[in-house]
């Protein structure tokens, strides 16, 4: 067994860290240990905030004394981070840009943001190894394991949560990138369908287009035109689960090489480019700086795979 906490902890909490649920507090104190385990201690009345029992949902207060009791994992729990120490400093290539308060990354293809789902690794696990010293890192918005391209992490609770507030109100422009099945028709410049998540029991999910979903569009504008295909640009005003994929597949053009919403005929068509994963990157993110104020407007190139199929294309299918 690897022990991560040997003897009860007492954490008052800091003004910085109030407003954040005691399951999450506790996910990123207790790093390694699985969330199942992390609900049970709360249930089990281990996990105390001033000496009372909580449910996993109650908000931490500044100045909250929070005990936290021992918890063991078998190192199988933590092998998994320190066994890809190559994916861990790959990492740090990636990041596009990091301040005091927020970093941004370019996010690899095939590179869950968090683990979970029967995966022990992602991104924010990788930084958190990287950054050992760092107090906070959190997500603030996430990408499909395979979709590549920027993403934006949390390095202070305040900036989070002004992160999330610009989120709510639809202040962030997220701007992606793909390659689509046939010949986009310029006018359609949006694509306006309510999205319901269905969970396989397998535990996979998938969306489908629904009347019972939730309200959900995205911007659609044609950036370049090849024989049996079109590069897209797409932005996500509603930010729901598989939301472009879904939306691309609505309007007749599904993504290349996507394995749940895709066209395995189209994917053949793109052999000679080389292309072996989702065409879909995350090129651009503009937001306002939640410490400064300031526009900022993050731009991640894409992946020598991407770059080399639309080479393909522009040499033999230039429409």
């Amino acid at each position: 067994m690897n022990t991560n906490n040997v003897t009860v902890q007492l954490v008052t909490i800091a003004d910085d860290e109030a407003g954040q649920r005691i399951d999450n507090f506790l996910r990123t104190r207790l790093k390694g240990v699985p969330k199942s385990m992390i609900y049970r201690i709360v249930r089990k009345g281990e996990v105390r905030v001033n000496k009372k029992r909580i449910k996993p949902e109650y908000k931490l207060q500044a100045g909250d004394e929070v005990r936290v009791p021992p918890v063991r994992v078998a190192e199988r729990d933590e092998a998994p981070v320190s066994a890809r120490l190559d994916k861990v400093a790959a990492l740090d290539d990636c990041i596009l840009y990091e301040d005091e308060v927020l970093l941004v990354l370019n996010k690899p293809s095939g590179t869950a943001v968090h683990g979970g789902s029967g995966l022990s690794f992602g991104v924010i696990e990788g930084l958190r190894a990287l950054r050992p010293e760092a107090r906070f890192l959190e997500l603030v918005h996430r990408l499909d394991r395979e979709t590549s391209g920027v993403l934006l992490v949390a390095k202070k609770r305040s900036a989070l949560r002004s992160l999330h507030e610009q989120l709510r109100l639809k202040g962030m422009q997220k701007d992606y990138l793909a390659l689509v099945r046939g010949h986009w028709q310029s006018h359609v410049k949006a694509v306006q369908a309510p999205l319901l998540k269905n969970v396989l029991q397998s535990g996979e999910r998938i969306v489908r287009v629904n009347a019972e979903g939730k309200p959900s569009e995205t911007r659609f504008k044609v950036e370049e035109r090849f024989a049996f295909a079109t590069l897209v640009k797409a932005s996500p005003v509603t930010g729901r689960t598989h939301q472009i994929r879904v939306h691309a597949q609505h309007a007749g053009h599904p993504i290349a090489f996507d394995d749940r919403y895709g066209d395995r005929e189209f994917d053949g068509q793109l052999t000679e480019t080389g292309l072996n994963r989702l065409f879909l990157h995350a090129a651009a993110l503009r937001f306002e700086h939640p410490a400064s104020g300031e526009t900022m407007r993050i731009e991640a190139p894409m992946d020598n795979t991407l770059r080399r199929c639309l080479s393909v294309l522009r040499d033999k299918y230039k429409a």
